[in-house]
């Protein structure tokens, strides 16, 4: 039997409409002011810990094999099925971003409209539902 944190994973899983509100409103209202540049790099830094951390719940939780990076969270929980394929290049693009905005913040172009933010509005919802399907057919 596994033990799996499905409260964490829940609680994760839930800031993902907001996530995908805000990006959606930035994406309609971009001008490419400071206050939405910065905006949209926290909406594309939390999506990332989003995903990251729910993965990361999941490969413990189900005993995956250990990830040795972001790209490989993303690979091993689109690897057992937890999301459909379509959604793991997206996904594989978005914690690319990660270092760029943890580490490299400081050049992250914020008067542009990152491409990643309108590819979200769907797909980071498409992510929550996928993981909470896969949660209620193993558990």
């Amino acid at each position: 039997m596994y033990y799996v944190n499905r409260e964490q994973i829940a609680v994760r899983l839930n800031a993902i409409p907001a996530i995908a509100e805000a990006l959606q409103a930035l994406t309609l209202s971009w001008k490419g002011e400071l206050l939405q540049g910065l905006a949209q790099e926290r909406a594309l830094h939390l999506a990332i810990e989003t995903v990251t951390d729910v993965g990361s719940y999941l490969i413990d939780g189900f005993i995956m094999r250990d990830a040795s990076s972001y790209e490989d969270i993303v690979e091993i929980t689109g690897g057992e099925g937890v999301f459909p394929a379509e959604l793991q290049e997206t996904l594989t693009e978005l914690v690319r971003l990660r270092r760029a905005i943890a580490q490299e913040y400081y050049i992250w172009p914020r008067a542009e409209l990152h491409p990643m933010s309108s590819r979200l509005i769907q797909a980071l919802p498409a992510f929550k539902e996928a993981v909470e399907q896969y949660l209620e057919k193993e558990l």
